[in-house]
């Protein structure tokens, strides 16, 4: 090869077929693979060239299968690969903030390379602290930042108090059942299998955990496990166990919405119909998104760097490998059949 040709590489994309309403299934993804020219424009467009290492199959990426252009992130375009976040390795750069071999963390589309117009949202990960790469879309990233943020700046614990948390068991509920020990709460949790419950009894420091599809009455199952009642509810179920919640508050009570899963595939969602509860109980429920929060950005890391370096939690991971394994790993984490943080590992570097 003379020294003008530039390279080319074989590029698997996970493409978004059409809209779904309903169950997300393994057709409405597909994989493709295309060529692509190692190179960037020479145009000083300072954009980036990347290698995709990790992604980071998330529940709201479920809304955005939607069309529906009112939510806080837009639709996926069909015929077009999706995207999220990830980590991944600098191939080539136009941009002085980043250099060949550097590890990125941003929002890259799912493929096994990616042009970021720009390096727009690129951030550069401090490989000196020696942690997993992969921690960067788990604990690290966006989930762990979801967990800081709703805990401490939305539900404002104090020491002694009842912290209820749905889905415990995944990306974001297993950081809120640690940090909620840490902060000396009383911490409960709720997961769909006998293994989940194990995990978050045993490794994940809950006080007490139950299997929601198990004890179907959630009523009788919170006033057994939560005897004082509730002061703060991680939410990030919504439907039957919302209104469940709603009826075991204390006065006072906090509740910090992270999340619906259990809407996200239905055509019309589930009405809430206790709500006069806010009222009585003086309740405040309030939505959230980390990136509002983006000034504690410094702190959390810090904090939560130094929480690793001190084994004082640990992050469980469920990881799939080979893009080929995107769509299996995204229908896996909206039916719940994953364990810990779903990652797909596209690339060893």
């Amino acid at each position: 090869m003379s020294s003008f040709e530039v390279p080319e590489v074989s590029n698997k994309q996970v493409i978004f077929k059409n809209y779904v309403v309903g169950k997300v299934n393994d057709s409405d993804l597909e994989i493709r693979t295309s060529q692509l020219r190692l190179e960037l424009p020479e145009d000083g467009t300072n954009d980036v060239l990347v290698k995709n290492l990790y992604l980071s199959p998330d529940p709201y990426m479920r809304s955005r299968m939607k069309e529906d252009y009112t939510s806080y992130v837009p639709p996926f375009t069909p015929g077009k690969p999706i995207d999220g976040y990830g980590v991944s390795k600098v191939v080539l750069s136009k941009n002085p903030a980043f250099k060949e071999g550097d590890y990125v963390t941003s929002f890259t589309r799912w493929e096994e390379y990616s042009v970021i117009p720009g390096g727009n949202g690129l951030k550069v990960i401090d490989t000196s602290e020696s942690v997993p790469l992969s921690y960067y879309v788990g604990c690290l990233g966006m989930p762990g930042f979801t967990a800081y943020v709703g805990l401490y700046e939305i539900l404002k614990p104090k020491q002694g108090e009842t912290i209820y948390v749905s889905a415990a068991s995944g990306a974001v509920g297993q950081l809120v059942g640690q940090l909620a020990k840490l902060a000396g709460l009383y911490v409960v949790g709720s997961a769909g299998s006998q293994q989940k419950i194990d995990l978050l009894k045993e490794k994940l420091g809950y006080d007490v955990a139950f299997n929601y599809k198990q004890e179907t009455d959630y009523n009788a199952a919170l006033k057994k496990y939560c005897p004082k009642g509730i002061d703060m509810y991680f939410e990030n179920v919504g439907g039957k166990m919302l209104e469940a919640v709603l009826d075991n508050m204390n006065k006072f009570g906090r509740i910090a919405v992270c999340g619906l899963i259990s809407q996200y595939e239905k055509e019309n969602s589930d009405g809430i119909h206790n709500l006069s509860r806010l009222i009585s109980a003086r309740i405040t429920m309030r939505g959230f998104l980390q990136a509002d929060h983006a000034n504690l950005q410094p702190e959390f890391l810090q904090k939560m760097l130094g929480y690793l370096k001190e084994k004082k939690f640990v992050y469980i991971e469920d990881i799939d490998e080979g893009l080929e394994s995107a769509v299996g790993a995204f229908v896996k984490l909206l039916s719940g059949g994953n364990v810990g943080k779903q990652i797909l590992k596209v690339a060893t570097d």
